[in-house]
């Protein structure tokens, strides 16, 4: 018998079939988003553990038993063991985040060591998620409760054979005539000093990439093969690749994306690190996040090269995915009449493609956008507007819970819809899952700023700018926490630079900042705008504030600045 960490002011007998069946469960679930390695690294070091041997797990033990390394490996100039620990401790954590919420038992590597711990859940989670409102055009999901105690070993064998049955059929049903998806073949960087270490430190940088790569669900990646062995690498449109060269404390990792079609460099870049061990890890990290950021976030290298490829009457599968791209470009100025065009792409992708969760998020991302930046004056169509938004982000989600664009549509939905609460959970949550999508880490830091929390979102906002200064909505943004922190010059400055002259919003910032900080001729030019385009978020001036800022003191300011700018607003 295994004794449990006390999870519920009590420890509890776990037996070894009990582990081995959580493991079973992690090893078989499509959301453990690990490599072939650190699968045996987890599956060794819980055999060990549950065999009375967890004093012998060592990096040593791991290296030669687990990777293959020979006799005279040394933990302490080659860092792979612990590189691959943080990539399985990560794994982990992203699956019970997602597919394992639900399961009776924790399988946990603290840090420092190793050895894995068993613990049993103080409180099963048995909440179904919330059912989407029902529109005419989404359908819902149906939602499954989890089993919440644990499963005898002879059942849980009935349950996974069951289950790799469904999941064969749902990946069949989903990949027949699946949408366009950019694929990337990472090579094995090459090794330019022909050492032992540097080849350790090329092997950790490119397992690194793949796994901050694979964080974006959007892509494909497909990792090669180690060199000398035979395999067949599915076709990829994009290839990254790379090579190392060391000194004597330091080394430099030149890395590149090549079209395939025509070998053309579409992206490179140089990165510098030290070589000391306590710092290696952090650095290599802190590099395959820069890279994956640059080439696979929404407005990134491999989105860009897509958006410019020319296709002669594309297949459905390709224009299911231009519409996506197409999303973006209109992100690019959010004016009304390309919002419409896309909106009616992205309802045909779904149509054509129901199991397209990245659609899904992008259309609930429309219909916020019609709730948020149309003012009719009728309550109904906004309220309904907002309803459609809820029900295609939820069934983003039902789909792929994981998928980033339908959970920031749902965050940004339920925000609006006053489950502030809720949205801010949604969106910590989503931030941990991928902290390289500069795209949601600014709409969060956005979520967190006009909920109260004005320093914490700013950074993140800041953050997310200085990763992907292309995005011009962060200046926006950026304008309104200056705005809120006092620095009213600043926030004129940042006004000036936003590139959406078209958008309501932009013109209802720009006033209250002119106003607040004495611009009379900018804040007259607004007014004026805002009176003539927009006489219905004129007259409902309270209520639209109201649905963006959280706070009632902040609501109360904005709208003494807007009368400071001379705009007439009812007390």
């Amino acid at each position: 018998m295994i004794r449990a960490e006390p999870a519920a002011g009590r420890g509890h007998e776990l037996t070894p079939e009990d582990c081995r069946a959580q493991l079973v469960l992690i090893l078989n679930s499509a959301d453990f988003d690990a490599t072939g390695r650190e699968r045996r690294f987890l599956s060794h070091v819980v055999e060990e553990t549950l065999a009375g041997r967890g004093d012998r797990i060592k990096a040593y033990s791991i290296a030669v038993e687990v990777f293959g390394r020979d006799m005279a490996f040394d933990p302490q100039t080659d860092p792979i063991v612990r590189i691959e620990a943080g990539h399985l401790r990560r794994g982990l954590e992203r699956y019970y985040l997602t597919a394992g919420h639900d399961d009776p038992i924790l399988i946990t590597i603290p840090k420092g060591g190793y050895v894995p711990v068993f613990s049993l859940r103080s409180q099963p989670l048995l909440v179904d998620p919330p059912m989407p409102l029902v529109s005419a055009a989404v359908a819902q999901l149906p939602f499954r409760r989890l089993p919440s105690r644990l499963l005898l070993p002879s059942v849980l064998v009935a349950f996974l054979a069951a289950g790799a049955f469904v999941l064969a059929w749902w990946w069949t049903s989903v990949r027949v005539g699946a949408p366009e998806t950019p694929r990337v073949l990472v090579e094995s960087f090459d090794d330019l000093n022909g050492t032992h270490a540097a080849a350790a430190v090329a092997s950790g940088l490119k397992q690194e990439v793949v796994s901050q790569l694979s964080k974006f669900k959007d892509i494909v990646v497909v990792e090669s093969a180690a060199k000398g062995e035979d395999s067949s690498i599915s076709p990829a449109r994009y290839v990254l690749a790379g090579s190392v060269n060391l000194s004597t404390d330091a080394f430099r990792l030149r890395v590149r994306l090549l079209n395939r079609a025509d070998n053309s460099v579409l992206w490179a870049e140089s990165y510098d690190g030290g070589l000391k061990v306590a710092e290696l890890m952090e650095v290599q990290t802190d590099i395959a996040r820069n890279v994956s950021s640059s080439l696979a976030q929404a407005y990134g290298v491999i989105f860009q090269a897509d958006a410019n490829l020319q296709v002669d009457n594309p297949p459905d599968d390709w224009a299911a995915y231009s519409c996506t791209l197409s999303f973006y470009a209109y992100r690019a100025g959010v004016d009304a009449e390309s919002r419409s065009s896309v909106r009616a792409c992205l309802e045909k992708a779904v149509d054509r493609f129901p199991n397209y969760a990245t659609a899904w998020g992008l259309l609930s991302l429309i219909y916020i956008d019609d709730y948020r930046f149309e003012f009719s004056g009728d309550p109904a169509q906004s309220a309904a507007a907002l309803e459609r938004a809820l029900a295609a982000a939820r069934r983003s989600v039902g789909v792929d819970p994981v998928n980033i664009r339908g959970r920031q549509a749902e965050m940004v939905a339920l925000y609006f819809h006053k489950e502030i609460d809720a949205a801010l959970k949604v969106g910590k949550q989503t931030l941990t899952i991928n902290p390289n999508d500069t795209e949601f880490m600014g709409e969060y830091g956005e979520r967190l700023a006009v909920s109260g929390n004005w320093h914490d979102g700013c950074q993140l906002i800041a953050e997310a700018r200085q990763k992907n200064p292309g995005s011009g909505y962060y200046d926006v943004d950026l304008a309104l926490c200056s705005y809120f922190s006092g620095d009213y010059p600043q926030a004129a400055m940042w006004i000036n630079k936003s590139p959406f002259p078209s958008n309501p919003v932009y013109h209802l910032l720009a006033a209250a900042v002119f106003g607040e900080g004495g611009y009379k001729i900018a804040a007259d030019r607004e007014v004026a705008w805002l009176n003539q385009n927009q006489p219905d978020l004129v007259k409902n001036m309270r209520q639209v504030v109201s649905a963006r800022l959280a706070r009632s003191q902040d609501v109360e300011f904005f709208l003494g600045s807007l009368r400071k700018a001379g705009l007439s607003i009812a007390d």
